[in-house]
């Protein structure tokens, strides 16, 4: 109350001091495609300038009543120029429409919304006051792109993670993925990631539902600071200059499911009461059928010498199934005068993922195949309501307020007959009579290059080599159900936010911005494993007949002449008749249960794997923005960050089989100071500095305060959580230097250093606790990192080539980035520390796409690149065991032709080589422990602007 009190006393008297009276101006900016943000308005007579926000709107003060001239600047268009008559107060002037572009353009602009998108991008990129890329909605729609994560793959230092051929989470310049800021209209997206960490899941998001992307390398005091990687805002769509409306509709096919897809979208905009009020929907639908088939090898890593390489087990996974992605975005804005608007907003997108699953196992350990069936429903949602005002108080100070509430949630609906909800998995055993063949002199299996005596098997072709071929094939009247588990997976998290911003220009040369947010976070996790196994398979004496798969309902396995196919299909011994979704639904039941004598084995630790938490943050800033030259901008400031946890958990302990309550706090304080130099070379060219602090929080898993005892074993074990974990914090240094060609076109490159303490880290240590010698696992801040880089990239339009070639067009960035961290592993000699790089960094990222634009023909040849890195530190067993992500290409094409000025017709196609997704151990990339191959997928459909 107190602080509100101080902001309101300071705003007052900032408005008594500078309210002078003099004259205003205020107006928007658009072309035919609509408004223009990042367009540059000056004032002749004062040589004043503003910058056009993402609205179109610009607002210039301090002038002098009578006669001036506006003049108008954006890349691709003549400057235009507007004489007009200022009296005193604020001037609204009519909108502005530019039209008078580039000479060598004006066929690619009339024709393609493309361009006139890049103009957007490049010219919020210019005028931007902190170091950003940009990606406007129309360029989004150019590519086959059809969620957020996938979309911002295309902007320079960007990567993204694939799950099963769709791109759903993105990080900024090869840091982890829960360092880089996910933000909804500026405000950090909730997460429920099913691992529990802050990094948001952005395939529930349709690339439709975006206005703009804004990438932050380098942020400004007035963002949220928890963004080490960078933030990444999703701008929402919002109502338009004039009435908008265009549907799109389009039909695809999956090459390896062999089944068809849709897409369809709409976008209406208008504007009523003579413009004072603002409407805008967007929706879309992405149905479609998918596929995948995944080589998964698990290695005895248990062991000790060589044998830690030999392989436990092969699974030969094929993944058959559903996906819809859908959502609604819907916005109203009130325009009272030029001085005050009101607006609200309102986000309903929502991804069902249905996902059967066939997995075919060689278990060399165990001397036995194993056939699994799994079908889960997955549903993502996000839901969520904004309102907010922008207020122009006095003649020099802005107020801009927000309050927001957002819930994103991953749940698990199936199966529907049993009393809980879960992943549902029937699994079942064929003992062999035999043995597997082709072993190594140990009795392992091994890849050939890791056998001890060079007896082993290609990593892409794995054989079983029965030593009774005829007895011991693959069949459904010898597979036992022995195993049911039933996986509870849910993740919530609700945010509700309130914003407060003040804008107080104190001279021509100084402007002075401070404000405040408040976020109360409450979240809820749990990933429980139950088991269940028949009493014949416990060896209860007069127990039921374990069950035979042939004993069931069953269905045809899903197209098996395409199973593993860029292999030449090597396992197809493999496949197997699997049980119906509704037989699956069947078993889990009580009735099911009782009759085959199915008892609940599932562990006590259980009780560990629910945490909540809730999370209060309070932040405030001051920022100053400073020009004391045309040519120089600075801005600096100070953001204070303030986070107040409460985890709930339990503790378990198995020795006395007692489960029991607990509850931890912790709070700090983020300081976090900024400051950003730009200069402008000349009208096209900057060059810009910035030294910013960042931070980000421990996930939540690492928070949870459960402790697990294990007394089992010949060593007592112990892991718990720690409540009392310090942020990781991040001092960033960026110099980066761009040149804007006058035909829509960048180069842009610079370098960037971070050097990051505190760094969380899974830690394993001894512990004496009343005199018992304990192996302790607890999450710790260990260890510091230094993440140094380089960037580039090149957009080019070959405008001026004669005829034909003219509408050539190159675009293409590259990042590389090395970093650093030392890891400790406890040996019989003591400590040692291994040498790695950072979680999820990738050395190598880059895209190169080709396009073309003349004739009413736009054609897009995109390719992504993201290069190895490290996704899995496996502490004790050093880095030969750690587990890498493979490097990964993708290529994708679209092309579309605009029959008339507002019809236009399109083809999308992705991923045409077929690239595959992998996860190998050490340093190997033949040493497997993923590969997974989801074929290409694409559509054709029409797009028609009504208005």
């Amino acid at each position: 109350m107190h602080i509100r009190k101080a902001i309101l006393l300071m705003t007052v008297t900032l408005t008594a001091l500078f309210a002078n009276g003099q004259s205003s101006i205020s107006g928007r900016i658009t072309d035919a495609n609509g408004l223009l943000a990042g367009a540059t308005v000056k004032d002749s007579l004062s040589g004043k300038t503003a910058v056009t926000d993402l609205n179109g709107t610009f607002y210039l003060q301090g002038l002098k009543t009578g006669r001036s001239v506006l003049s108008v600047n954006y890349v691709g268009y003549k400057t235009f120029v507007k004489q007009v008559i200022l009296d005193s107060g604020t001037n609204e002037v009519p909108t502005i429409l530019l039209s008078n572009v580039v000479s060598q353009l004006s066929e690619i602009i009339v024709r393609s919304a493309v361009a006139s998108s890049q103009m957007k991008a490049l010219n919020i990129k210019k005028n931007a006051p902190g170091i950003m890329e940009v990606l406007a909605a129309d360029a989004i729609g150019k590519l086959p792109d059809r969620n957020a994560a996938e979309a911002v793959q295309r902007l320079q230092g960007v990567s993204v993670a694939r799950y099963h051929g769709e791109a759903d989470q993105a990080t900024v310049r090869g840091t982890p993925f829960a360092w880089t800021s996910t933000l909804f209209n500026g405000t950090r997206m909730p997460s429920a990631s099913v691992y529990g960490t802050r990094n948001s899941i952005l395939d529930a998001v349709p690339s439709e539902m975006i206005q703009y992307v804004q990438l932050s390398k380098a942020i400004t005091p007035d963002m949220e600071g928890d963004a080490i990687g960078g933030s990444i805002d999703f701008i929402m769509r919002t109502a338009p200059a004039k009435r908008t409306f265009n549907i799109s509709a389009a039909g695809g096919y999956n090459w390896r499911s062999q089944n068809g897809t849709y897409n369809a979208s709409l976008v209406y905009g208008d504007r009523f009461f003579k413009n004072k009020l603002g409407v805008i929907v967007a929706s879309s639908i992405w149905d479609r059928n998918w596929a995948t088939d995944e080589l998964a090898l698990a290695y005895n890593t248990n062991l000790t010498g060589a044998a830690r390489n030999s392989i436990n087990s092969m699974n030969a996974k094929r993944y058959f199934g559903k996906r819809r992605t859908y959502g609604i975005n819907a916005g109203l804005e009130y325009v009272f005068n030029p001085n005050h608007k009101v607006y609200a907003r309102v986000l309903s997108d929502k991804f069902d993922d249905i996902r059967p699953v066939y997995e075919s196992y060689y278990e060399f350990n165990s001397n036995r195949y194993r056939f699994s069936y799994r079908y889960s429903f997955y549903e993502t949602a996000i839901n969520g309501l904004e309102i907010g005002g922008s207020h122009r108080i006095s003649e020099k100070t802005k107020l801009e307020w927000r309050g927001s509430e957002y819930t994103m949630a991953f749940t698990l609906n199936t199966p529907p007959n049993y009393n809980e909800k879960g992943l549902p998995i029937a699994q079942f055993y064929q003992r062999l009579s035999g043995k597997f063949g082709n072993l190594s002199a140990d009795g392992r299996k091994y890849l050939r290059f890791d056998s001890p005596d060079g007896i082993g098997d290609d990593p892409l072709n794995i054989q079983p080599a029965l030593t009774n071929a005829t007895a011991d094939a693959l069949d459904p009247s010898k597979l036992l159900l022995q195993q049911l588990i039933l996986y509870k997976l849910n993740q919530k998290e609700k945010d509700k936010v309130f914003q407060l911003d003040f804008t107080t220009q104190l001279s021509d040369k100084f402007t002075l911005k401070y404000g405040g947010k408040l976020r109360s976070k409450n979240r809820f996790g749990e990933a429980t494993p139950m088991v269940f196994i028949p009493s014949a398979a416990l060896g209860v004496p007069n127990s039921p007949a374990l069950v035979k798969l042939s004993e069931m309902k069953t269905a045809a396995y899903p197209l098996p002449a395409n199973f593993f196919s860029e292999l030449g299909r090597p396992f197809n011994n493999l496949i197997s008749t699997p049980i119906t979704k509704q037989q699956l639904y069947d078993i889990f039941t009580s009735s099911f249960f009782t009759s085959k004598g199915i008892r609940d084995v599932s562990p006590l630790t259980n009780a560990t794997t629910q945490q909540s938490g809730d999370e209060n943050a309070v932040a405030g800033y001051l920022m100053g923005t400073y020009k004391p030259h045309a040519k120089w901008t600075l801005i600096g400031g100070m953001r204070s960050e303030y986070t107040d946890i409460t985890m709930k958990g339990k503790k378990v302990n198995a020795a006395t089989k007692t489960v029991s309550d607990l509850l931890t706090t912790s709070n700090y304080f983020a300081w976090l100071p900024m400051l950003h130099a730009k200069y402008s070379v000349s009208d096209n060219s900057n060059i810009r500095f910035a030294y910013t602090k960042t931070f980000v929080r421990a996930n939540f898993t690492d928070l949870n305060p459960s402790t697990t005892e294990d007394l089992s074993g010949a060593i007592p074990r112990l892991s718990r959580g720690n409540a009392n974990l310090k942020p990781t914090f991040s001092n960033n240094w960026d110099l980066m230097a761009e040149h804007y060609f006058s035909n829509i076109g960048l180069v842009s490159g610079g370098f960037f250093h971070k050097k990051i303490t505190n760094i969380i880290f899974t830690n394993t240590a001894n512990e004496t606790i009343n005199g018992v010698n304990y192996l302790v696992t607890q999450p710790q801040n260990l260890e510091n990192s230094n993440l140094t880089g380089f960037e580039m990239g090149i957009t080019r339009r070959f405008s001026r080539l004669p005829g034909f070639l003219g509408g050539f067009g190159l675009e293409a960035n590259y990042t590389h980035v090395v970093s650093s961290v030392e890891v400790p592993r406890i040996t019989s000699s003591g400590v040692v520390m291994d040498k790695t790089s950072l979680p999820n960094q990738s050395k190598n990222m880059w895209n190169l796409i080709v396009f073309y634009e003349k004739y009413g023909v736009s054609l897009r040849l995109a390719g992504n690149f993201r290069g190895k890195s490290v996704e899995t530190i496996q502490q004790q067993l050093g880095n030969d065991f750690y587990i890498w992500s493979d490097n990964n290409f993708t290529l994708d094409l679209s092309a579309s032709w605009s029959i008339t000025p507002k019809l236009k017709t399109f083809v999308e196609l992705n991923n045409l080589t077929n690239s595959y997704i992998g996860l190998y151990m050490g340093n190997n990339k033949d040493r497997i422990t993923s590969r997974e191959w989801y074929s290409m997928r694409g559509q054709a459909g029409i797009k028609l602007d009504i208005f």
